[in-house]
């Protein structure tokens, strides 16, 4: 059992992921976690492909049992329905592991052996985990410890809680040492010429002076050109590329909040008032508060002090009584009683204030007394009657103008030093007799609870204002009869508007997506679209985290690239009017000698003429135009003394003059290059293997047809 304890206690990352993981967490790693493309299901039991592999409902539910158990023997307990969610997705990692990943590791001839497992338990090489885990008191690895926990593991009897643990890590030992070699044997694949090395050199060396005209594409009018479907065709033919997309779904949607009626909140009250009688006459405060406090945000009986008492008793603390009964009273949901028990003393001491300050619109002597006189000319008003929180929201200029400038109760320590000695030393409540000046400025001061260092024991009831069920089911009736028989896009929005409900949009939802935006956990909404939504299909009254919520269906994408509809063609009209654009610029340019600020001038103040002396092509941006690769490429192609013809950017038109292009010397030893090129080359191969592993084992996730 020492064993087990350890484990738990000190190797949470390796045993609790490894066990609910398996084989995936340390297979595939972190950079192939998730979902590869989706599709919808057929007729029969398929839940996805797999390295070209179907995997079928049974499969997969055998692989979440696995899963489970191994959950639940590191963890004495089965998930909870929360829990399930990341549970099925290890699920699936697991089988992605096993079908996709470890053939691979077969294939290179990755293998790990008897003997190198022998030696990453308790050999010289022992297993990271292993180490972190059986430690002394001086951080030292103690293999002795280790030895004899595991001969006392063996004891245990096969199939025992206890050795199925100590199994499950070990049998995930040798593939993440798999994968840990897999990676090492590409990574030795890695190979950088003296030619890369030597461009690499000459691409951070390598000096241009230039001068060059900007011209944005925003410096002419957008209405001198008009972009046809020839033009947008022509566009996404060649950036098709970029519209690749996986299956998703898109859905408008409204919400039927589930929220307390007037009837609850008065029945809440009701409840309270009830119980008032009986709290200020029992005997046993304590027992009698934890039997009646319904909330499980709070404490029924506490300690508190002049700052964390509720806040509809902060103002009135010097009043309290013990044994009086305060409520019911509504504070953030909840309606309250609080009877007070008793007080004490401690060693801090708190006070209430509020305030308006007055900022001096400059650090000059006349500034600081303008604001000073200000200041003065408030306080005066104040004296003579007038209402300061009124005063504070027209006058403060800090944070607490909005709410009269309370600042609530504070300890000593919190506030600037001038201030806080103000408050602390007034004996009464009520307004300082004159201004207080501090770093901000000038501060002109209402104690309104003065230095207190009590506690207050108290008994506290509280009962959380909740719909009834007679409030949810006509709020459902309301959802209900919002979906009954509708049916569209445009009638399911005409319905919307008609009652006056917001509708919200979730665009581009992927099969196994879980959340929406403001619903938040939203899965049996998403797994409807795809059993059954097709565009215009209209959901029924869904419980979504507490609310009712009814969805239409959008806009649907297949997998593969986008189809050049209306939303796509919305989507790059301005990217095609950029270029557009561009070529009317470059017109405009082309075969022109006028030195660069002439040719300015034709497009007014948007167009700029700057130069560098110090363009280096690892640099990929310039200065006015941003980061812009293919331009500052242009650049040094140009011989020197030469201009360029008018070229499109990635943000614009440039005309470049090249002045000097100096271009480093040759050196004799490039291995620091090398060094660099190869380093950056494994940073890349480090995330370019999983994905090189994911995209070939060809994943097609269809398990919304389980979940």
């Amino acid at each position: 059992m020492a064993l087990i304890g350890t484990l738990r206690t000190k190797m949470t990352k390796w045993v609790v992921g490894l066990v609910a993981v398996a084989m995936a967490a340390f297979i595939l790693g972190s950079d192939f976690l998730g979902n590869g493309p989706k599709s919808f299901f057929g007729a029969d039991n398929s839940v996805g492909e797999i390295a070209g592999t179907s995997v079928s409902m049974e499969e997969y539910q055998a692989a979440i049992q696995e899963t489970e158990n191994n959950y639940a023997l590191n963890l004495n307990r089965r998930p909870t329905e929360a829990e399930m969610p990341t549970i099925r997705q290890q699920a699936w990692d697991l089988l992605i592991a096993r079908k996709a990943v470890m053939p691979e590791f077969e294939k290179v001839g990755v293998k790990v052996h008897s003997e190198e497992e022998w030696d990453m338990i308790q050999g010289k090489n022992v297993d990271e985990g292993l180490r972190n885990a059986f430690r002394d008191s001086l951080g030292r690895f103690d293999r002795t410890r280790l030895i004899q926990q595991l001969q006392m593991f063996n004891s245990f009897p096969a199939g025992s809680p206890q050795r199925a643990q100590w199994d499950i890590y070990r049998a995930n030992l040798a593939p993440a040492r798999a994968r840990l070699k897999y990676e090492a044997l590409l990574l030795k694949s890695n190979y950088v010429t003296k030619a890369e090395a030597e461009r690499a050199y000459h691409e951070e060396s390598d000096v241009a002076e230039a001068k060059y005209l900007y011209v944005p594409f925003y410096a002419l009018s957008d209405s001198l050109v008009k972009v046809s479907d020839a033009d947008l065709s022509a566009y996404y033919e060649k950036h098709k590329e970029n519209y690749k997309s996986t299956e998703t779904k898109s859905l408008s949607y409204v919400i039927f909040p589930v929220q307390a009626s007037a009837a609850d909140s008065a029945a809440t009250l009701n409840a309270l008032n009830q119980l008032r009688e009986g709290f200020i006459n029992t005997k046993e405060d304590s027992l009698f508060a934890v039997t009646n406090n319904t909330s499980t945000t709070s404490s029924p009986y506490a300690v508190y002090n002049a700052s964390t008492l509720p806040e509809e008793l902060q103002a009135r603390v010097e009043s309290l009584k013990q044994g009086v009964v305060e409520g019911p009273f509504f504070e953030n949901g909840f309606y309250k009683l609080i009877k007070l028990i008793g007080t004490g003393t401690d060693t801090a001491f708190y006070a209430r204030a509020s305030h308006i300050l007055f900022r001096s619109e400059d650090s000059s002597d006349a500034g600081k007394k303008a604001a000073q006189a200000n200041a003065r000319k408030v306080l005066a008003e104040l004296k003579a009657g007038a209402n300061f929180a009124a005063m504070a929201r027209q006058y403060g200029t800090d944070g607490t103008a909005s709410n009269g400038g309370d600042l609530g109760w504070f300890g000593k320590g919190t506030m600037v030093k001038p201030f806080e000695k103000a408050v602390f030393a007034a004996t009464k409540s009520g307004l300082l007799n004159d201004v207080v000046e501090t770093d901000f400025g000038y501060h002109i001061i209402n104690v309104t609870g003065v230095k207190n260092n009590k506690t207050y024991t108290v008994a506290l009831i509280e009962e959380e204002i909740t719909p009834s069920d007679e409030t949810q089911n006509e709020i459902f009736r309301n959802a209900d009869n919002f979906s009954n028989d509708l049916d569209g896009v445009e009638a399911f929005l005409e319905r919307a508007k008609k009652d006056s409900l917001n509708v919200f949009e979730a665009n581009d939802l992927g099969p196994s997506d879980r959340r929406i935006s403001n619903l938040g956990d939203a899965r049996q909404l998403i797994t409807w679209a795809y059993r059954e939504g097709k565009i215009g299909k209209v959901s029924e009254a869904t419980d979504v985290n507490g609310d009712y919520v009814i969805a239409v269906v959008t806009k649907e994408t297949e997998e593969g690239y986008k189809p050049l509809d209306k939303d796509l063609k919305e989507t790059i009209t301005p990217l095609a009017k950029k270029q557009l654009l561009g070529k009317l610029i470059a017109e405009k340019l082309n075969g022109k000698t006028d030195p660069l600020e002439t040719l300015a001038q034709q497009f007014g103040t948007d167009a700029i003429v700057n130069s560098t002396s110090d363009l280096k092509l690892s640099s990929n941006s310039m200065v006015s135009v941003g980061l812009d690769p293919s331009a500052v490429g242009k650049t040094f192609s140009l011989e020197n003394g030469k201009r360029s013809k008018p070229f499109i950017g990635d943000n614009g038109v440039l005309v470049v003059d090249m002045i000097r292009k100096t271009t480093a010397p040759d050196i004799t030893d490039y291995s620091v290059y090398v060094s660099q090129l190869l380093q950056a080359l494994s940073n890349r191969s480090s995330v370019t293997i999983g994905e090189a592993l994911k995209s070939s084992a060809n994943v097609k996730d269809r398990r919304y047809k389980l979940f």
